[in-house]
């Protein structure tokens, strides 16, 4: 499989067999194996094993690949997250981690077992009518089982962005961002002084933050397994690709759920309710909850523009998604300098 970004690998079968071997021994064969896709980072093949089992494994990009600033490690990170929430967060159906390895040939990997059931999005394009409220409930639900859970600092771990408040975290994230997008030559449609005044502007409802819950972080529809349960309802079967987990505002994690949207303008949504029926924390989406869902809106979409290059997009290749960022972010920087 040749992979769609700079950062996927190009894999054959017998790549997966060696890397099946050198995690399980010898006697360990590959029945079947492909690739799964949908995801732009790492490159992702599922394999069905000679005792019956079905695992997922994941390749890290190759060293030296040109990444940005929070994703480098991500491989390591995902491990240490699915093992956290296994320990933390049982009730949250993360893929159990059975293996984990490195060679000088093909870096880094991990080798997950598979859940069942299929992603959002794939259900989606599917062209099946099928009501995924119930799963999104779950989703919810999930979610707030997640946040109970607190880390040591705000931020990523490791020696990435972070900081010991939640406005020093956010304000690191987005300048290694800007880092980022400088690097890679990314034109912005606002300047580095003018974002790092609007953080300042806002930095009284950021400062509301104190405690820093796990979050999720990238919980659009790719990485939200469902299925349907006895009675036909599709229920949530897991959550996957948790490499960029990170510590901070429980808010944050309504921003991918919703994507493009807003989630203070749906509070009967499915994840709102399943959410705010067991947090642990009444979810209050008051004038400062819309300041920070703005703010954190503000930098997914940030985030999802300065990483184009390093996927192999530009502005010429990929002229609708470009457009429909820049209009995103333009619309939540007025709404913030107005606000």
């Amino acid at each position: 499989m040749t992979g769609v970004s700079p950062t996927q690998r190009t894999l054959r079968r017998a790549d997966v067999a060696y890397l099946i071997g050198a995690s399980f021994g010898p006697h360990a064969r590959v029945r079947d194996a492909g690739p799964l896709t949908g995801g732009g980072y790492a490159t992702v093949w599922w394999a069905l094993l000679d005792d019956g089992s079905r695992v997922v494994l994941k390749l890290a990009p190759p060293a030296g690949t040109p990444l940005l600033r929070y994703e480098r490690g991500l491989c390591a990170a995902e491990g240490r997250y699915f093992r956290l929430v296994a320990e933390r967060a049982p009730q949250v159906p993360v893929p159990p981690v059975l293996r984990q390895g490195a060679d000088p040939a093909y870096g880094e990997w991990l080798v997950t077992a598979m859940l069942p059931g299929r992603s959002l999005s794939d259900l989606a394009t599917a062209g099946v009518p099928v009501d995924d409220g119930p799963a999104r409930y779950d989703l919810g639900v999930a979610l707030a089982a997640l946040h109970r859970v607190t880390g040591g600092r705000f931020g990523y771990d490791g020696d990435r962005a972070a900081g010991p408040t939640w406005p020093a975290a956010f304000t690191a994230m987005l300048d290694a961002l800007l880092a980022d997008a400088a690097d890679w030559d990314v034109r912005l449609p606002l300047t580095p002084d003018r974002l790092r005044a609007l953080v300042v502007r806002h930095a009284d409802v950021l400062g509301e933050v104190r405690r820093p819950a796990l979050l999720h972080f990238d919980c659009w529809d790719g990485n939200v397994l469902a299925a349907p349960d006895r009675d036909g309802r599709l229920r949530l079967r897991g959550l996957v690709d948790g490499e960029r987990f990170l510590y901070g505002d429980p808010l944050l994690d309504l921003v991918s759920p919703l994507l493009f949207r807003r989630a203070e303008d749906e509070p009967e949504h499915p994840l709102l309710r399943g959410y705010q029926a067991t947090a642990a924390e009444p979810l209050v989406l008051d004038a400062s909850a819309r300041r920070r869902l703005g703010l954190y809106r503000l930098h997914l979409y940030l985030l999802m523009t300065v990483e184009m290059p390093s996927r192999g997009m530009t502005a010429r290749s990929h002229p609708a998604r470009h457009a429909r960022l820049a209009a995103l972010l333009d619309e939540e920087l007025a709404a913030l300098t107005s606000g």
